[in-house]
């Protein structure tokens, strides 16, 4: 299938295949950068393998959506990519997905062999949360608006609460372990300026971290109740920011800055500096998964259409 060229920036993670992973230690080490990236696999673009999220795989691979082709794939240690599920085809071919116009699997979690992967068709029949376990069928846990952009995911540990965040409405959703769906959160703050609003989600330390591409900033708020507090800032000047990773000091963060080709550091009270460039092979970052001192960094290729990959880059131990 030729995928239909993406005209804006947007938001889309991950690359991963052909060569093998160094291994993922079970520690988060963060640290500064001690050798250059190197690409690992390169994507089919015209395919649909535009990775939207990344996930850790517990045999030492990864996990990732592939946005365009409505999948979840794994790659394993030696680089080989194997479908682990395939979204159903748009029933309605007149729907239209906002901001983006086309079906697509965005966020993902994954929680031992369950997995919760979001897809966003433009109709209501297809939208929402969907989950499936491996070896079995997909089917749909929770039904989102139609006329959103369901796209960063995160989960409680605690309560099995799963945070969507709607790029196109600026809202935060939560969704019980049995798919019944709150508003957790307007929040100004989570607003789009007139493209993408909030983006990326993590849950740390009690609290829900989330990213505005638009508004370039790093936000938290408690989870202390059914719905949010105020939204703060962790950290701003980050345009076109997407997802993120923690690197282990307090809420300082790895972020992929889909619209500007970078990676950066930022939070943890200091000043933004950049990690990665389009130099070092970036083409429209999306995420970041940061595991046992390595960072790995997918881009999809969405505005540059050219060479999807992921980066891997070494990090040190140093200070930052």
């Amino acid at each position: 299938m030729k995928h239909p060229r993406i005209t804006r920036a947007l938001l889309v993670a991950a690359v991963l295949a052909s060569g093998a992973f160094p291994p993922m230690a079970a520690s988060a080490a963060p640290a500064r950068p001690v050798a250059k990236a190197a690409a690992v696999v390169h994507f089919d673009l015209a395919a649909g393998q535009m990775p939207e999220n990344i996930v850790p795989d517990r045999d030492g691979g990864v996990d990732v959506t592939f946005a365009g082709a409505r999948q979840v794939a794994r790659i394993d240690n030696q680089g080989k990519v194997r479908v682990l599920a395939t979204l159903p085809a748009p029933a309605d071919p007149a729907a239209v997905t906002p901001l983006l116009g086309f079906p697509l699997t965005t966020g993902l979690v994954r929680d031992g062999r369950t997995f919760y992967v979001l897809y966003a068709t433009g109709s209501a029949k297809e939208t929402g949360v969907w989950t499936f376990t491996e070896g079995n069928p997909p089917r749909k846990l929770a039904d989102l608006p139609a006329d959103g952009l369901p796209n960063g995911l995160a989960r409680d540990g605690r309560t099995g609460t799963l945070y969507v965040t709607d790029s196109a409405k600026g809202a935060v959703y939560a969704v019980t372990p049995k798919g019944r769906v709150e508003v957790f959160s307007t929040d100004a703050a989570l607003a789009p300026a007139g493209f993408f609003g909030v983006n990326g989600a993590k849950v740390r330390d009690g609290h829900l971290y989330v990213s505005n591409l638009d508004q370039g900033a790093l936000l938290r708020t408690p989870m202390s109740g059914r719905t949010a507090g105020v939204f703060t800032t962790v950290a701003s000047g980050l345009a076109g920011i997407d997802d993120f990773a923690f690197t282990g000091h307090g809420d300082q963060v790895l972020a992929s800055l889909v619209t500007e080709n970078k990676v950066v550091l930022a939070g943890g009270g200091r000043p933004v500096s950049t990690v990665l460039t389009a130099a070092d092979g970036l083409s429209n970052p999306t995420s970041v998964l940061l595991r046992g001192g390595t960072a790995y960094v997918p881009s999809a290729a969405y505005t540059t259409q050219n060479d999807p990959n992921l980066l891997i880059l070494r990090l040190g131990r140093g200070r930052h």
